[in-house]
């Protein structure tokens, strides 16, 4: 035990009356901000997109985000439902990624073509979003104790505690396990790296968001060997590994073929894409943008 870090952190950062406030959803609320001022905002606002548009965009993927992971959480983990609590106890842990990726990124399809906003443009910017922010709401998993792998003594692994650490059923006080959690979180920042590298690139609108899916279902696939909290479901795999198989195989070579067909046509991005553009300059406003200015061309076939 000398040579691993033990975690004796209240999930509950504090009380308001009777209402706890657990440092899941604080970390939830740093992770957000931090997506947009450091991830999507740079890079949507350099790109053409006004403020006020993305603000707009931002609140309603945030919703359908949280909506979308937590009702695959309960997907996954119907043995856990049973009752209505169950299915929004949130502060339970129980945020699955899968489920923010699709509800998120639905969101920015669907008001991006209402608003006849180029579409790839967004969805790059939700990639970046979702590297920045994931990271930071991994630390209320680590606080939490909910996202564990096996048993071990590497001077890294922790042990929990506090009687109120939301550990997993078969999972003990005092017993040091490999902190899964914190290996997601290690690996999103490895795929912001290569993200930030391929937009120095000067690459079409579209390249990041592809780059991120496919990165983060090979990060998924591997490093969920190392989560044992979650059951193994077929041919020796989890749940989550399935539905990254699924999405290199299925998903990915839709998405590229949707991209082909519209922004992927020309081989190199237009001058006013360039990752050289300024973040600062002035976004136009709702009303200066026309349709004739935005990409009006769905994402998904006819």
């Amino acid at each position: 035990m000398l040579a691993t870090i033990t975690i004796g952190i209240d999930p509950i950062a504090f009380w308001i009356g009777s209402l706890a406030v657990h440092w899941y959803g604080i970390m939830y609320v740093v992770a957000f901000v931090a997506a947009y001022y450091l991830g999507a905002r740079p890079h949507a606002v350099s790109r053409g997109i006004s403020q006020d548009y993305l603000e707009r965009l931002t609140g309603w993927t945030i919703l359908f985000g949280l909506i979308g992971a937590r009702l695959y959480y309960d997907v996954q983990n119907l043995d856990l439902m049973h009752s209505v609590v169950d299915v929004f106890a949130v502060w339970n842990g129980g945020m699955a990624f899968y489920g923010a990726i699709i509800g998120g990124l639905a969101t920015l399809v669907i008001l991006g073509r209402r608003w006849k906003l180029p579409i790839w443009v967004l969805l790059d910017a939700g990639a970046f979003f979702a590297v920045v922010g994931q990271p930071i709401g991994r630390i209320g998993n680590i606080i939490n104790g909910d996202i564990l792998g096996g048993q071990s003594n590497l001077p890294w692994a922790t042990a929990y505690t506090n009687h109120d650490a939301i550990l997993q059923a078969g999972y003990r006080l005092g017993v040091a396990y490999q902190p899964a959690a914190a290996y997601e979180a290690l690996g999103t920042l490895v795929i912001l790296l290569i993200l930030l590298g391929v937009r120095r690139r000067g690459v079409r609108p579209g390249v990041v968001i592809l780059s991120y899916v496919g990165l983060y279902s090979v990060s998924q696939l591997l490093l969920d060997f190392l989560r044992q909290t979650e059951p193994v479901i077929a041919f020796g795999l989890k749940e989550l590994q399935l539905t990254a198989i699924a999405t290199l195989v299925l998903v990915m070579p839709l998405l590229v073929i949707i991209w082909r067909r519209t922004e992927g046509r020309s081989g190199r991005a237009p001058e006013p894409l360039l990752d050289g553009a300024s973040s600062d300059a002035e976004p136009e406003s709702p009303a200066e943008v026309s349709p004739s200015d935005a990409e009006a061309e769905p994402v998904t076939p006819d």
